[in-house]
């Protein structure tokens, strides 16, 4: 393929790789059953002999943490924030998906599997998938009896509202501070496991090395963020739970510290980095208002269940949206998809967003934005009600804005938001070194190329829950295991490169701050690997990534001292693996000569604008492996034996 397409200068083509671990059944809901039973188990007194290593503390990483100590094994948790509770899960706001059923509107455990997959536009597992609609069930028992304040309907069972996607209601949510609750849910359990002595934690220690020892993930290299000190850590089996690689675009909804490093180090020795081209771009943000931003608020996507979604017919009217009239306003997302309406997948909304701005429809500075008004919802169901629903989201706004949405329709744009990518992993969640674990947002294994909205928590409680536990047992089920001095050649390794890396930081001295360098790359990649990508387009976005990584290592400019707190130095290790990084999606987006999801290719698209796949083709996971000479791509192939493969629609 890559000869025929003209690609073989940006990557070569290695042998396929397989998901081994998940077994054959007859019924894909036999499958987790079938897999529980035959994964070995570790009894109690055996798991105090063994240890492991968890890097990040949101809700995949602390529910882990809490987990596994409970079972026994000796945990160390690291993160880069001054406590857990600061991990980026505490900004998820909308909900949590479950298939309950509570309102009796036709949902299940297979109609949440097959939203997944079609939300995904059939480019996820169907065996992962199909676990996580079975796991999601148990995840609100386990968060309930935890104490997390959901939303109560009139008779005292937990309330639900519909997401993006769906034609059912099955998110639980608690106001607009969802992701809050659960966060401090498994914040507690990883506390008492703490002052239990099950886990350790290391707060202000950013991973910046995986040691791999006679091919097995065996520990990590750590910098203290407050002193600067570099420091080892061995254990029996290491866990990648941090998160997503958003901040590649400069500009997103994602904390300002969240990056890629932990995985992108993991990647480098040997993990396989899947799909990375898959990003999200979330409909519902606060547009930009300005290059002064470091930064994109979200609004939650929940707002779209009472919220319409609409623009002037007319090209660049700007009167005030009160004073123009039902008959001149476009609700163009009722008008095209009639079916679901406002609550359309997240990739159609932001999609049909462009669209209308490009047609110079838009509103607010620079005509980028699109109305989101409650106008009619405050009609009908009155203030208090909104306000007790949606009251946070609101303030938020006004606060940012200075605009009073109870009055005036908000002004949304979309955003990039989440990542679908990431390390490739197997049904146990082991990613390609053996002995290293990757869960939540870290791995690419559940939402395909679209996620749905209110499935990134569940898919972080789900592994670290439930699935985590029940899989890495199978893998330390073989030990003890040989232990390993910080005086082994390839712990002394790992630790020198972090090292000399820190060091080449530091000797450059040049003239351009890190920043400038890191909002260089966002802009490339918004214009060219964004809502819209092309062939001419990512062909420009990878050459002029080559450039500037070669000014980055020329030219950055990083002050102070490697043994102190140095934000400037944290910064540099960050946007160098963005660089990296950002090549790789590119060459990804470049050689999908399709469309699905949030990769949408211009050159690859219905009569009516809609993305259009090319399954006889692209129908796997592209798995890429880190090479010296450029990226190694391995095919996962993807088969569908439970849900039909057919063009998405959603009129």
């Amino acid at each position: 393929m890559t000869q025929s397409s003209g690609l073989d200068e940006f990557f070569t083509e290695g042998a396929p790789v397989a998901d081994t671990k998940a077994p054959v059944v007859d019924h894909i809901s036999e499958m987790w059953d079938k897999r529980r039973f035959e994964a070995k188990l570790v009894n109690p007194a055996n798991r105090r002999k063994l240890s492991v290593i968890i890097v990040g503390t949101g809700l995949a990483g602390a529910s882990a943490a809490a987990t596994l100590g409970e079972a026994g094994y000796h945990v160390t948790s690291f993160c880069y924030q001054d406590s857990p509770r600061r991990a980026h899960s505490i900004a998820a706001q909308g909900g949590i998906n479950a298939a309950k059923n509570y309102r009796n509107d036709g949902d299940s455990i297979y109609r949440l599997f097959y939203d997944t997959v079609k939300g995904g536009d059939y480019r996820s597992r169907e065996s992962n998938v199909y676990r996580l609609a079975q796991t999601s069930v148990e995840i609100i028992d386990q968060c309930v009896a935890q104490g997390v304040p959901f939303a109560r309907e009139y008779g005292g069972l937990l309330d639900n509202r519909s997401f993006g996607g769906v034609q059912v209601s099955r998110t639980f949510y608690a106001r607009g501070q969802t992701g809050q609750q659960l966060l401090i849910g498994a914040y507690q359990a990883l506390e008492r496991q703490i002052a239990a002595g099950a886990v350790k934690m290391h707060t202000r220690h950013e991973m910046l090395e995986v040691v791999v020892v006679d091919g097995k993930a065996r520990g990590v290299v750590v910098r203290d963020l407050k002193t600067g000190e570099i420091s080892t850590h061995l254990a029996d089996a290491v866990v990648l739970a941090s998160g997503g690689y958003g901040n590649v675009f400069y500009l997103s909804t994602n904390a300002m510290g969240c990056n890629v490093t932990a995985t992108w180090r993991a990647h480098k020795k040997g993990a396989y980095f899947a799909n990375p081209c898959y990003t999200q771009i979330h409909p519902t943000c606060i547009p930009v208002s300005g290059d002064y931003q470091s930064k994109l608020t979200l609004m939650s996507e929940s707002l779209r269940n009472d919220g319409r979604i609409w623009v002037p017919k007319a090209h660049e009217d700007d009167r005030d949206p009160r004073e123009i009239p039902e008959d001149e306003r476009d609700y163009y997302l009722e008008r095209i998809y009639p079916a679901f309406g406002n609550l359309v997948p997240r990739d159609i909304a932001s999609r049909a967003a462009k669209n209308v701005c490009d047609e110079r429809r838009g509103v607010g500075p620079g005509g980028l934005g699109v109305y989101l008004d409650f106008a009619d919802a405050i009609e009908r169901m009155g203030r208090a009600t909104v306000e007790a629903k949606y009251g946070n989201l609101f303030d938020m706004y006004a606060r940012i804005t200075g605009e009073n949405p109870y009055e005036t329709p908000m002004r949304i744009y979309p955003a990039v938001h989440y990542t679908m990518g990431g390390l490739w992993v197997d049904y146990d969640l082991q990613s390609s070194i053996p002995g290293l674990f990757v869960t939540g947002e870290a791995n690419f294994s559940d939402h395909g190329a679209n996620r749905l909205g209110a499935s990134a928590l569940m898919q972080g409680l789900a592994d670290g829950y439930f699935v985590l536990p029940n899989t890495i047992n199978d893998y330390l089920a073989a030990g003890p295991f040989t232990k390993v001095d910080e005086s082994d050649p390839a712990v002394l390794e790992a630790r020198q490169q972090v090292e000399e890396r820190i060091a080449k930081f530091l000797s450059i001295k040049g003239t351009r701050t890190v920043d400038s360098f890191h909002k260089e790359l966002g802009h490339v990649m918004w214009d060219y690997c964004g809502m819209e990508r092309s062939e001419e387009g990512l062909r420009k976005a990878i050459s002029r990534i080559r450039e500037l990584k070669k000014e980055f290592w020329e030219d950055v400019l990083v002050t102070g001292e490697g043994m102190e707190l140095n934000q400037s130095l944290e910064r540099a290790g960050r946007v160098a693996d963005f660089l990296e990084l950002g090549e790789l999606m590119c060459i990804d987006a470049l050689h999908r000569q399709e469309s699905c999801g949030g990769h949408f290719r211009a050159e690859s698209q219905t009569e009516e604008g809609e993305a259009l796949r090319h399954d006889d083709e692209f129908a796997y996971v592209a798995a890429w492996e880190h090479g010296d000479s450029g990226p190694v791509l391995h095919k996962e192939d993807l088969v569908y034996n439970y849900v039909e493969l057919k063009q998405r629609s959603y009129k």
